[in-house]
């Protein structure tokens, strides 16, 4: 079976230089191997198919069949690595907490330990008539949370 760290490796050496970066490496049971990269202003075909190329070219079917699939970290779906987070701040979001809760807000910092979603939630201040819109600031780490998700807005 081919080794997964021999196919980030070999990810890793097509991406150095380019503004891309890698998302997942899976390679099933039948030897399906499927990449996903990203970039931040989005995945160009004729990039997948280079790295698609590469990677064929450094991978012998005669030692091993295998089947290969090179694509883009889908929009909509979790994020997976940092680089994702740090790309969509400024963006909105939404977030599934581990105790159940689902957020939309804006994804206002990110680093390496936590992130910071921005919400917008109703208060009524008091001698006031309405309640208004006001920010807040949610901090999670990254273990609070099963995932955040680019939202896709047609408005």
């Amino acid at each position: 079976m081919i080794e997964r760290q021999t196919v980030c490796q070999l990810v890793e050496e097509w991406l150095e230089g380019k503004d891309y970066f890698l998302v997942d490496v899976n390679i099933d049971t039948d030897n399906k191997i499927t990449v996903e990269i990203d970039h931040k202003e989005g995945v160009w075909i004729e990039d997948c198919v280079e790295l698609s190329r590469y990677i064929e070219s450094k991978l012998s079917r005669d030692d091993e069949d295998y089947e290969l699939e090179v694509g883009s970290a889908g929009i909509g779906q979790p994020f997976k690595v940092l680089q994702q987070y740090l790309n969509h701040v400024g963006s909105e979001v939404e977030v599934l907490t581990k105790d159940g809760r689902k957020l939309y807000g804006v994804l206002k910092e990110a680093d390496a330990e936590r992130f910071v979603l921005t919400i917008q939630k109703k208060v009524k201040e008091e001698g006031a008539k309405r309640p208004k819109m006001v920010d807040e600031d949610l901090p999670f780490t990254y273990d609070e949370i099963k995932y955040t998700k680019y939202l896709i807005s047609f408005k």
